[in-house]
């Protein structure tokens, strides 16, 4: 069982009815939460022993993630996110959130090496993850290439690209690859790609975007694209 933890965690999980929720435990002085499962009140000191000190008097006991096939997320033109190797919660979180807000029809996560959807990642992403189809496969160049095959367009995320983003086309079946925050894209993985892309930064610029906010740049101008297209 995981432990969720957060109000909007635990809410978000219980509204998507994605995974089973067994019980909520709420801390003492902690206002009514709407769980429609078993609530059991208890010292908020038991829920630090169990999840530390961010819970803001919440933790549900839940059934792990149930993650998908990359089958299930090749849909007609769909708008996908892989991401190579990603480590931080946070930063994982944050690409979630954005992905549920532009509409992602799924993310890509490799198994190995790389963050998965743990309950600081559902935490970080105020609990967008639990609307959001994610696929964690063994092999993401495989994967890659599996939607390669399927008219997908693979596009990668690396420093030194010349295309800037904003000059591609997103329309259409597009997946964008985002690498880990100290090695980017993986080689094999790059070389995969259909095309880099780059977000131009003035010369004098001291350093790069962190990955949240570099595929967040990017998801919404393919959004932005989108959404114009289909107005």
């Amino acid at each position: 069982m995981d432990r969720l933890y957060g109000r909007n965690s635990v809410n978000e999980a219980l509204r998507a009815g994605r995974r089973r929720i067994h019980r909520v435990l709420i801390a003492h002085g902690t206002r009514p939460f709407d769980a429609r499962v078993p609530v059991d009140r208890v010292d908020r000191h038991q829920l630090d022993s169990l999840v530390g000190t961010h819970h803001q008097g919440v933790v549900a006991e839940v059934d792990p993630f149930p993650y998908v096939s990359v089958e299930d997320l090749i849909g007609e033109s769909p708008l996908l996110l892989a991401l190579d190797s990603l480590q931080d919660p946070q930063n994982f979180g944050t690409l979630l959130r954005t992905a549920l807000a532009v509409g992602v029809d799924g993310v890509i996560i490799p198994e190995h090496r790389a963050v998965g959807i743990t309950p600081a990642v559902s935490n970080a992403s105020a609990g967008a993850v639990e609307h959001l189809r994610v696929a964690r496969v063994t092999n993401l160049t495989r994967a890659l290439s599996q939607l390669k095959s399927r008219n997908v367009w693979v596009y990668g995320l690396t420093m030194d690209a010349p295309q800037p983003f904003w000059d591609v086309d997103f329309n259409g079946g597009v997946v964008l690859v985002v690498g880990s925050e100290g090695e980017g894209l993986g080689r094999l993985v790059r070389e995969t790609c259909d095309l880099l892309l780059s977000i131009p930064m003035r010369p004098d610029s001291i350093d790069s975007l962190n990955a949240a906010t570099a595929g967040s740049l990017v998801l919404y101008e393919a959004f932005r694209q989108r959404s114009t297209n289909h107005s």
